[in-house]
């Protein structure tokens, strides 16, 4: 988290500063380098070590405002009332993120540098919504801590969000190639209740 000071700052400094930042990482990756982002940031050495412990600190702020975008980009989750209707919405929200990534690779290209999340907390609401809407329909786990759900599905997206990235990486990231049905099935068998698991044998 950015240090007290930073939060003094106008909106339009903290925005530029991040705007600076992230314009380097999305060129550079993980070498992009600090010196560098503060000095045509317009600030001091001195003056930026008020701002943020380090690199790591100021990298940290660029991924929270990137999963703050992503998560205003997806909106709250829309309640399903069928089965079907869940999964047609959950891959839509999935394609309406990779459109967004065909047309600005610079934020994949952000989110591939900075892999830890900055705040796993801005998604808490739309996984909440996502999570309650598949323990209504059955299609999710209610035997289970929500919060153990919760961090096991994120991380399954994480896993997307990474393929996402090596694909980039490789030039065939397409907006219009969905995840393999064996992405979807993983996070099937993830959710699948117990009673609908010993059925299914």
């Amino acid at each position: 988290m950015p240090l007290p000071r930073f939060h003094r700052l106008s909106a339009e400094q903290q925005a530029h500063i991040i705007a600076t930042a992230r314009a380097h990482i999305a060129e550079h990756g993980n070498a992009a380098s600090y010196n560098q982002i503060i000095a045509e940031a317009g600030i001091s050495k001195a003056s930026a070590y008020h701002y943020f412990d380090g690199k790591a600190d100021l990298f940290g702020e660029v991924r929270r405002t990137l999963d703050s975008e992503l998560a205003a980009l997806l909106g709250p989750w829309k309640h399903a009332r069928t089965s079907d209707a869940f999964w047609t919405r959950l891959r839509a929200e999935s394609a309406r993120l990779r459109a967004h990534f065909a047309a600005n690779e610079a934020d994949l290209r952000v989110l591939a540098a900075t892999s830890d999340p900055g705040d796993a907390a801005v998604f808490d609401s739309w996984f909440g919504a996502l999570l309650d809407n598949g323990v209504e329909l059955g299609i999710v786990r209610a035997d289970v801590d929500r919060s153990l759900v919760r961090d096991a599905t994120r991380a399954l997206f994480s896993v997307f969000d990474r393929r996402a990235i090596a694909a980039l990486q490789r030039s065939d990231f397409s907006e219009d190639r969905d995840e393999p049905e064996g992405a979807w099935e993983l996070l099937r068998a993830l959710w699948m209740p117990p009673v609908t698991r010993r059925g299914a044998r």
